[in-house]
């Protein structure tokens, strides 16, 4: 299954930059949270999780680390 980070917006909106990086199933529009993601937010590959300056989703990245493996060659 492939997955991709995905920005959520505050009250500003994208020009006031990212509140915090969800993650979402390839195909669908909520995060593994259940929180409904815009479609044009902004996206990362999920091997930028945890590395963001803005703050990651804790219930996503909890879900994900359940369904992702762990490659050791994607965290040198």
């Amino acid at each position: 299954m492939l997955h991709q980070m995905r920005a959520e917006y505050g009250s500003g909106g994208p020009s006031a930059g990212v509140k915090i990086w969800h993650m979402v199933r390839e195909g669908e529009q909520a995060a593994m949270c259940g929180r409904e993601i815009d479609p044009g937010a902004a996206a990362k590959e999920p091997t930028d999780w945890g590395s963001t300056a803005e703050l990651c989703c804790h219930t996503c990245g909890a879900v994900f680390l359940r369904e992702a493996p762990y490659l050791p060659a994607e965290h040198e």
